[in-house]
């Protein structure tokens, strides 16, 4: 495996002191697999201005947050055209799978539709 891609569902299990995610994620750390979501995945976790979100703020450190651009949102678009699906985050996040990554959801059954039409050999793993 060469990095976990994270959606939401893993940032929120995460800030709700989910002990089998945060176990997860600490394991990644130790064995040098990297943790990669992006930049409108933490829009939809991100609510706090004073940095009361600790554990959210610790593990963004950790992760590679990817910019999306017009290009991710074209190629975007056109994979839900494919997936036959509406929701744009879950279409950034399956974009951003390597063959080998597995990618942690707590939407499993649409990011494995993105996925399987995007023609990424990458795992989806419920979280």
């Amino acid at each position: 495996m060469s990095a976990l891609v994270l959606d939401a569902g893993a940032f929120l299990a995460v800030e709700r002191g989910d002990r089998e995610m945060v176990a997860r994620l600490r394991i990644a750390q130790q064995r040098d697999i990297g943790l990669r979501s992006n930049a409108v995945v933490v829009a939809q976790v991100w609510r706090d201005r004073a940095g009361r979100q600790a554990a959210l703020a610790r593990l963004l450190r950790a992760v590679e947050v990817c910019a999306v651009d017009e290009r991710t949102g074209r190629e975007a678009g056109v994979l839900l055209g494919r997936a036959g699906t509406s929701d744009v985050v879950d279409a950034t996040v399956a974009l951003l799978a390597r063959p080998g990554d597995r990618i942690l959801t707590s939407d499993p059954e649409d990011i494995t539709r993105l996925v399987q039409a995007g023609g990424v050999p990458a795992a989806v793993v419920r979280c």
